[in-house]
């Protein structure tokens, strides 16, 4: 009876298309970029998140963290604008910012400038106003980039809408490098200069702190050369600008 049973037919189908990979081999890989973006973008947010609370309190800067980070000497004495001699502010913004009390962050036209004449080949004169030196000074690093300065513009805008005038420069010249050994900010950079409060600055001495930005370590306050002095010079008179004077005079954020 069993040799009438029909003989067992083997099936045989066409081979089809493989199995798509297992999407759990790529997942880790995938995993990390998402979150390595994330940590990009959590980094480009937080200063504009920060930069609001910064209307109080004493900010260090960058340079000033990582110099403590090192055990390198940091000497920083901090002075209220109000509490500075009035020759210091007018004299670093005539040395460092001339327009600073009628644009919004950025000196557009400084900036073109500087552009063309790097792109000339001529040395670059400094397009960076005070708002973006700060910006640079709490949230950034040093150093000249393409990417520092992409950073760095738009941050600046922000920080002049939610600080304002008045304590942006306040910052500025708290933070701001004016010793050779680890002296920041008037206060410091007054008291190793000169032996004196920054209350008490002279016109002259304002001056002679202004001269010696940005480069407090190959220029001198304390012992000045003839281009400081020379430089000391061009900026008194410059403080007496008939612009800087209704800027001062109109109290736009001073």
């Amino acid at each position: 009876m069993l040799e009438n049973l029909p003989d067992v037919v083997t099936m045989s189908f066409p081979a089809g298309p493989s199995d798509p990979p297992d999407n759990r081999t790529r997942s880790p890989p995938l995993r990390i970029v998402r979150y390595l973006l994330l940590i990009v973008v959590i980094l480009l947010l937080l200063p504009y998140l920060v930069a609001p609370f910064y209307r109080v309190g004493h900010p260090v800067s960058t340079l000033m963290a990582w110099r403590w980070l090192k055990g390198a000497p940091v000497s920083r004495q901090w002075v209220d604008l109000s509490a500075m001699s009035p020759y210091l502010p007018r004299t670093v913004v005539a040395s460092e910012d001339a327009k600073f009390c009628s644009h919004r962050g950025v000196d557009w036209g400084a900036l073109r400038e500087a552009i063309d004449d790097a792109e000339d080949g001529e040395v670059a004169r400094g397009g960076s106003t005070i708002t973006q030196q700060v910006a640079k000074n709490l949230f950034l690093w040093p150093g000249r980039s393409v990417v520092r300065k992409a950073l760095e513009l738009p941050l600046s805008l922000w920080i002049d809408l939610v600080l304002g005038k008045q304590r942006i420069l306040e910052i500025y010249l708290n933070i701001a490098e004016l010793g050779p050994t680890g002296q920041f900010g008037a206060g410091s950079g007054s008291a190793y200069a000169f032996g004196k409060p920054a209350s008490e600055l002279s016109p002259r001495e304002a001056a002679l702190l202004a001269a010696i930005l940005p480069n407090p370590i190959k220029r001198s306050a304390r012992n000045p050369g003839p281009g400081v002095r020379r430089l000391a010079g061009t900026y008194m008179v410059r403080a007496q600008a008939s612009s800087l004077q209704r800027c001062w005079g109109e109290k736009r954020g001073f």
